[in-house]
């Protein structure tokens, strides 16, 4: 239950201290670590199972009082409890059982623990659920982004993704899901290392983190909606041919063979830079305002989504590309639970929800999107979700296309909002 992730390394702590408040103990000396010589650029994961008797406090530890949060606006160094570290709440098999058997001694617990992590979910974004079921029921070890697990702490995982949106056929897609698995597997023979253990847990597992991204440009440029996909599932087939070329190239080499080869991991930087859609993610919106600092002062600018925007230039008309905003929820839960049948690690991906308190999302929806998740839940490795809002200073606002049309390129002044300084660490996230 205590766990400290650096990169795509999943380590283990030491120490006989327990419980959530240890948790945190720990996580902020790691945080204070992180900062020497400048401010914190990291993110951490934290996950309790949903049986442990700390859970509860689990899931609240990170509802700041208002004290702390304005404390954080002047400061946003200021500690407070888990802070840049994302949270989870594990599921085993007995949580189903417990769950949906009203006869089971943990009935009630399971209950309260799935409803209390579906409000702090819709409401503040966490905790998120970390679900290790059946065959992949001793993989508690999480990386921060949650696409890496394991049953081995000191694990490592290299990984890599492929634009799928820039390939045209599936003849070359097989190619390149070739040439991107060797890739990887060279790398986990000729990359350095932090210390021993890692080396040897390395050589042991052998794990590869196959991605891909664009899935959602994908679609859109064949005219499908964000949904399960016949097509789509053909190059899916070809993607999970990964294993096998994997463990073929093990056996020439005489390694270790790989245990598990795919991962999608959330892409955010890397699918900027490549102009299109991150990891399994939706278009974000069609049109968005994304706030910076320049020097010493802020600015923002209207941006329109490239990808988007090749779609419009192609004849699309922007009200018909569905976003994380405009996709109705359950299309996206069912999406993840599909890709996941071709993901043999796990998929880094976050529903976007509207405010809290807002028509569809509030406490009188709570209920629906609980019951929806649960049917969906044991197909999953893991789900997040963020509602608009959640957190103070975030870079990105939705806004109208037209809106955005009328400023795009502009460097327009400061706004009068909550931000934060990043060359401190800032609020504004990655």
């Amino acid at each position: 239950s205590e766990v400290r992730a650096e990169g795509s390394t999943i380590r283990r702590t030491g120490g006989k201290a327990t419980g959530p408040l240890a948790l945190m103990q720990m996580l902020n000396e790691c945080g204070r670590g992180i900062m020497q010589g400048g401010s914190r650029r990291s993110a951490l994961w934290a996950g309790l199972r949903w049986s442990h008797p700390d859970c509860l406090k689990f899931i609240h530890m990170k509802d700041w009082s208002e004290a702390i949060k304005e404390l954080k606006k002047a400061d946003f160094n200021f500690p407070a409890a888990l802070d840049c570290t994302n949270i989870s709440v594990g599921l085993d098999d007995e949580f189903f059982l417990a769950y949906h058997d009203s006869d089971h001694a943990q009935h009630v617990l399971a209950q309260t623990i799935y409803w209390e992590t579906v409000k702090h979910m819709l409401s503040t974004g966490e905790p998120g659920f970390s679900v290790n079921i059946g065959k992949n029921a001793a993989e508690i070890y999480k990386n921060a982004c949650t696409e890496i697990c394991s049953a081995t702490p000191d694990d490592i995982c290299n990984l890599g993704s492929i634009n799928i949106a820039r390939i045209e056929t599936i003849e070359e897609f097989e190619r390149i899901v070739e040439l991107g698995t060797v890739y990887l597997l060279a790398g986990s023979i000729y990359s350095d290392v932090p210390y021993r253990e890692v080396d040897r847990v390395r050589t042991k597992n052998r794990r590869l983190g196959l991605g891909l991204m664009g899935v959602h440009e994908w679609l859109l440029k064949r005219g499908k909606p964000y949904a399960p996909d016949h097509e789509l599932w053909q190059w899916l087939k070809v993607y999970q041919q990964s294993t096998k070329i994997a463990r073929d190239w093990a056996d020439e080499l005489e390694i270790s063979r790989p245990v598990k080869t795919r991962a999608i991991a959330p892409t955010g930087t890397v699918s900027i830079v490549a102009e299109t859609t991150g990891g399994i993610e939706p278009i974000f919106c069609v049109a968005y305002k994304r706030r910076y600092l320049k020097h010493s002062s802020w600015y923002y600018q209207y941006v329109l989504d490239p990808t988007a925007m090749r779609l419009i230039k192609s004849g699309v008309h922007p009200d018909s590309i569905q976003d994380a905003y405009s996709l109705n929820v359950e299309q996206r839960v069912n999406f993840q639970a599909w890709m996941q049948e071709a993901v043999d690690h796990a998929i880094s991906s976050t529903v976007n929800l509207p405010h809290w308190g807002s028509e569809l999302n509030n406490a009188g929806t709570m209920r629906p999107f609980g019951d929806m998740l649960m049917r969906y839940l044991p197909r999953l490795r893991g789900i997040t979700c963020y509602p608009d809002g959640a957190r103070s200073g975030q870079p990105l606002e939705p806004v109208p296309y037209k809106e955005a049309l009328e400023h795009t390129g502009a460097e327009l002044s400061e706004e009068v909002v909550d931000v934060c300084d990043i060359t401190k660490g800032g609020s504004c996230g990655d």
